[in-house]
């Protein structure tokens, strides 16, 4: 049975005892239609995935709006197709059609940047005139409801011509906001076969993994931490957590007790966060623990803004004392910057190429829909039942098993209630988000975008002004699909 049209079959199960990889025998060819093929991050990180994985090989369909951007990876795929290191070569195709990329795709990948820096910088950084600090600013606060208003009108048109041309393909989504980019998706064409990708799990099980060798000197690998996940994307959580026979969250008692006033990285330094404007020192991690017994399962600058403001983001002050960072967007502009001169430099052959994986989960994902095995990760997908308590049809992040064509979401443990309160306004503000933007319903946006959570200090003349003022800022890309010129005079 494949994962389609809602509703589909989940499962109940302990899900510790069925992680199942078969060795590679046969060949599959596929092709890989990649939207945002010009990617400077995430598709060096798939393309040697990609190149480091046997089994499977075939065509990588490269299309962006910025055909140079996907030319250069194209060339950057082809290096890599003659490192020494790579296990399987692909052919690389750049197009300038998204129907002929898609045309015969067994796969789609959708990794975009809605717009520019420059939007951006008004989503992240408008709402600090009033006091409102967002550290991301691409998921919820004003930033990540205006980052929608842009992004799902995309993504509809994505979900028509995937229906149209390639409706048996596989879609994985690694765009934000996560939650409405598959909630488009899955509205557009409800026998789609997508599920949204994000990797902040993965870094709180290697912060278990910290905690285990911290409190009993075991070291392991973070494909060894079982945890059981539910939430929605970047404010997930963790119920239970094992190693073996140990339980990992009996041990976080002890580790706060050493390090939940001074913060732990386990990446580096405790205090690199003043030094890297995507690190934190997992205090908020930690204290929320405290707070409600369940671990956060996501980065702290994430957890962060699904919050009160006035717990964390209150001042300048209380963000120094839980040590994360705020992300600024000329930060994301000197990182691109920097990676771009290196690309270029790979592309000329003035630096050397490096092959080597990730800890990434997509091309495993795509191995196990093939055919190849079993496997269990954390997904976004329609709410069918795996997180009972929560509405039927919002975008859930929990477990699923990955298996021959087939998606099966896993029943969740039951989060405390106090938790489940955090989670489930941000449920409901983010489905009259997504009302709102389909119905092209300015007033019913901004009652959601009055009720974000990080919204709560600003009086309704504030709120109304900051909303507006963020959406002249992005007028470029919101004219073509709202009715501007009523609604902001």
């Amino acid at each position: 049975m494949r994962q389609g049209s809602l509703p589909f079959f989940f499962i109940i199960i302990d899900y510790y005892d069925i992680i199942i990889f078969k060795g590679v025998s046969d060949m599959k060819k596929i092709k890989l239609a990649y939207i945002g093929g010009g990617s400077k991050e995430w598709a060096h990180v798939f393309m040697n995935d990609l190149a480091l994985t046997e089994g499977i090989n075939g065509e990588i369909a490269l299309y962006d709006i910025d055909l140079e951007a996907a030319k250069l990876n194209q060339k950057i795929g082809n290096l890599i197709n003659n490192h020494p290191s790579t296990l399987t070569k692909w052919d690389y195709q750049v197009y300038d059609k998204l129907d002929d990329a898609l045309q015969g795709a067994d796969f789609v990948a959708i990794s975009i940047l809605p717009a520019t820096f420059e939007e951006m910088r008004s989503d992240v950084h408008a709402p600090e005139e009033y006091g409102i600090f967002q550290t991301v600013g691409d998921t919820t606060g004003p930033g990540g409801i205006l980052r929608a208003m842009r992004t799902v009108p995309i993504y509809e048109e994505f979900a028509r011509k995937i229906k149209e041309i390639c409706p048996e393909a596989w879609v994985l989504n690694f765009t934000n906001p996560m939650n409405l980019c598959v909630k488009t998706l899955y509205d557009v064409f409800p026998e789609i076969k997508a599920f949204g990708c994000c990797h902040e799990v993965f870094n709180t099980q290697h912060f278990l993994c910290k905690v285990l060798e911290e409190e009993k000197g075991i070291k392991a690998d973070r494909r060894e931490i079982f945890t059981d996940v539910s939430g929605i994307n970047h404010f997930t959580w963790i119920s239970k957590a094992r190693y073996e026979n140990d339980d990992l969250l009996k041990l976080l008692d002890s580790f706060i007790l050493k390090y939940g006033e001074t913060g732990y990285n386990e990446r580096g330094p405790v205090d690199e966060f003043k030094i890297s404007p995507f690190r934190y020192a997992n205090l908020v991690k930690m204290d929320l623990y405290r707070r409600y017994g369940v671990l956060g399962a996501a980065g702290d600058r994430h957890l962060v803004e699904f919050m009160n403001p006035n717990w964390y983001l209150k001042d300048s002050e209380t963000i120094q004392k839980f040590k994360f960072a705020l992300t600024t967007v000329d930060n994301r502009i000197e990182k691109r910057a920097k990676r771009l001169l290196t690309l270029n430099a790979i592309s000329e052959g003035r630096e050397k190429l490096e092959v080597k994986g990730s800890k990434e989960e997509a091309v495993v994902m795509m191995k196990a829909l093939l055919g190849f095995g079993t496997i269990v990760s954390n997904v976004n997908l329609p709410n069918v039942g795996q997180i009972p308590d929560f509405p039927l049809g919002a975008i859930v992040e929990t477990n699923a098993v990955f298996s021959n064509d087939c998606v099966s979401p896993i029943v969740a443990k039951e989060l405390p209630d106090q938790v489940k309160n955090l989670i489930l306004p941000h449920v409901y503000n983010l489905e009259t988000v997504y009302e709102g933007i389909k119905n092209r319903d300015l007033h019913l946006i901004f009652t959601a975008f009055l009720n974000d959570s990080l919204c709560v200090k600003l009086s309704f003349e504030d709120a109304e002004t900051l909303f507006k003022k963020m959406l002249r800022n992005t007028r470029e890309y919101l004219d073509p699909y709202f009715d501007l010129e009523d609604y902001l005079d």
